[in-house]
Order: structure tokens, then C-alpha cells, then sequence
């Protein structure tokens, strides 16, 4: 983001949005409204909804900076029309209109702005889907309603049939506690997207909804969600049966993942009394490490890379030579192996007599192979 060039108080709203929203905020397409300024004063907002995104262009006017800013929404969404539509009254009577006393002094003015739209979004979306003629969504929304934080939202396009999408956040946890040491800034959060068709007659036996497991892309350090496999739909199973058996499985897989953490750890300890203390190590996730080693003369690295799934998935390994170099000039380095003796029901540290064994081996046949490789290149 070009901040420079952006007059001092838009940059100020804009940096604190970006830094202080609960949700992850980009900034896209900045421009200049005026031939003369030189300023930015006119950017594209893309917010998370319902996993996916909105985008929403906001307008200030560098020549008077104090004026509040437009903000104009999609074409998609031209009935939504906040603070103005009288079917919204009931919706947004009770709250400030913050376009109405306008303070660009004020840093938080932008932040407070789109956090009431997205808000007053999520209500418009809400009703929208409340209005589609089909008896299973309303079955559906009627038993999904004591769930805090869903978002919905009707999908109506030229090209394909009218569609119900649903984020139901799962699980009452707090994941960015679980993991010790962390530091996630937004609240790590696990969804299941939902996708109705949307219908006119109710079926007795209606096909499943499209469905769809969604982490936060920091979440997947720790816990892998496309290695999770959901529980079969049943037939004339509705989401409320459905979210119990889901969220059991996924509570205890995470609470593995965690712990997993911790083995992690365990082994790259145990490895250093074999290999020395790592030149290099992931201190958080605990999912690689790096280790000087030598053989004779021969000086090489270890890298050791631990999957999420670990024990029940061995580390793979790869060596790379801190003397021979390609015709490039970069190290040479092994191919990543893991074609070395492992059972999950190992002690952690015969685990990692294993690896060592392994390596004083391997070594052998890495010297040779760095060697001929440098006869190549000659």
C-alpha cells in the first residue's frame, strides 16, 4: 500500500483499519480523483464474508479532506441500501449513521464505518435468505438460529441457479490459546460452508448440500483441514444432526494436533544430543529443524522436516553439502527421503538413533554423489 502518497488523514483511517479490524482487510486499486493533487484518494475495500469476499470502493476528495467519504458497493448488491432503505428502518434506527457527523480526524472514523456496514451487510443477507420460497432453508435456518456467528448469504446469477451459502463457525474453542506461544493477531477460526440449491417443492428425501471444511490460512501450521474427512450425510439428515458428529471428530483431531506439537519438540531434543545443537529450528510448530553435521572432512546439513501428522507420518530428511556447489552456484542437496526404518510406537528417542543411523549411511552415499556431480560440471 502506497501510503506516501495518500493524504496524512486518510492514511491514518486507513492504517488503523487495516491493523486493528477483527477480520483481515486488503487495500486494492489506489488512485487519484484529481488531475492536480498528486494524492490517493480513492481505493477498492476487499472484506471477508460468508468465506468469501466483498468489495467495496471508497471515495474521499483530497481537495477537501475533512468531507466524508462514498462508499459504493457492488452491482450484485444494488438493494442494499443502508441507513436509507425504509425496509431497513427497523434494522438500523437505533444506530449513528457515521456519515452523518463525520470526523476525519478521528483515526478510528474508517474503522468504525466498515465495521457498522459489514454489519448492517450481514442483517441485509440475512433477510434476503429469510425471503427464498423453499421449505428446506427455512426448515434449515429455524434450526440453526441459537448459533452464534453465522453468515449467510443468497447467490442469484444469470448463468446458474439461485444458491444458499452458509459459514457456520464450529467449535466453542479457543484455538490461539491452545497453542502456546502463538502469535496470531485475528482469532483463529474453523468453518463449515453449506450450499443449498435453492428449490421451490421440499423433497422427503433431499440430496445433500454441497459441503466444505475452511480454516483460517494460519490454522493450517497446526492442523491440516484437507486431510480431515467429513462424516457421510445422511439421508433426511438436516445440519442440526449433522454439526454435533462433525464437531466431535474435529475436536479431537485438533486436540491431537496440538499435542503433536509437543512430540514434535520432544524429537528435534533428542536429536540434538546426536547431531549437536540446530543452526536452525521452528520454535512455534516444531515442524523442521536443521543440523551441522560431518563425516571425516565431509561437513553437510541435515534437513528434518515433521508433518502435522506426526508420529503416525515419519520425517523426511534431506542432506546438503556445505562444500560442493552446481553450476549455478547453490549447494548441492540430496533428494528428500524417507526410506529409513520408523514405527510409530517407538520411544522419541529411538526415533531419533534411527534418523542419526540412518544419516551416518546416507552420508556416505552424498559424498560420492556430490562428487560426481562436481565431475559433471567441470
Amino acid at each position: 500500500m502506497a501510503i506516501d502518497v495518500v493524504p496524512p488523514l486518510i492514511a491514518a483511517q486507513l492504517n488503523y483499519l487495516v491493523t486493528q479490524a477483527p477480520f483481515s482487510v486488503k487495500v486494492e486499486n489506489m488512485c487519484s480523483g484529481g488531475k492536480n493533487t498528486g494524492w490517493f484518494d480513492r481505493f477498492s475495500l476487499v472484506i471477508p464474508f460468508c468465506l468469501d469476499y466483498i468489495k467495496w470502493d471508497v471515495i474521499y476528495n483530497a481537495v477537501y479532506p475533512l468531507a466524508a467519504p462514498d462508499v459504493i458497493f457492488g452491482a450484485e448488491d444494488e438493494t442494499f441500501r443502508p441507513y436509507h432503505s425504509a425496509s431497513d428502518a427497523s434494522d438500523s434506527k437505533s444506530l449513528k449513521n457515521p456519515l452523518t457527523d463525520w470526523n476525519n480526524r478521528d483515526p478510528t472514523s474508517l474503522f468504525t464505518l466498515v465495521l457498522q456496514l459489514r454489519e448492517l451487510y450481514k442483517a441485509y443477507q440475512k433477510k434476503r435468505v429469510e425471503q427464498v420460497d423453499d421449505d428446506r432453508l427455512k426448515f434449515e435456518i429455524s434450526t440453526m438460529l441459537s448459533r452464534e456467528g453465522i453468515e449467510m448469504s443468497l447467490s442469484s446469477n444469470i448463468d446458474k441457479p439461485e444458491e444458499v451459502k452458509f459459514a457456520v463457525p464450529l467449535l466453542d474453542l479457543d484455538l490461539n490459546k491452545m497453542v502456546a506461544g502463538s502469535t496470531w493477531r485475528h482469532p483463529q477460526k474453523i468453518y463449515l460452508q453449506v450450499i443449498y440449491p435453492v428449490g421451490r417443492k421440499y423433497s422427503s428425501a433431499p440430496s445433500a448440500p454441497r459441503l466444505k471444511l475452511v480454516s483460517s490460512p494460519e490454522l493450517k501450521a497446526v492442523f491440516s483441514i484437507d486431510d480431515f474427512r467429513l462424516p457421510a450425510w445422511l439421508d433426511g439428515m438436516c445440519m442440526a444432526e449433522y454439526l454435533p458428529t462433525l464437531e466431535e471428530m474435529l475436536e479431537s483431531q485438533i486436540k491431537d494436533a496440538v499435542a503433536s506439537i509437543e512430540s514434535r519438540r520432544k524429537l528435534i531434543m533428542a536429536l540434538a544430543p546426536l547431531f549437536g545443537r540446530p543452526v536452525e529450528a521452528d520454535p512455534l510448530f516444531c515442524r523442521k529443524a536443521t543440523f551441522l553435521s560431518s563425516s571425516g572432512v565431509f561437513t553437510f546439513l541435515v534437513h528434518v522436516a515433521i508433518p502435522l501428522q506426526f508420529p503416525k507420518q515419519q520425517p523426511s530428511l534431506m542432506l546438503q553439502s556445505s562444500q560442493h556447489f552446481n553450476s549455478q552456484g547453490l549447494p548441492i542437496k540430496s533428494p528428500v527421503t524417507t526410506e529409513y526404518p520408523w514405527s510409530p510406537r517407538w520411544e522419541t528417542s529411538d526415533m531419533a538413533e534411527r534418523i542419526f543411523d540412518f544419516i551416518v549411511e546416507e552420508c556416505l552415499n552424498f559424498k560420492k554423489y556430490c562428487n560426481e556431480s562436481m565431475l559433471q560440471n567441470r
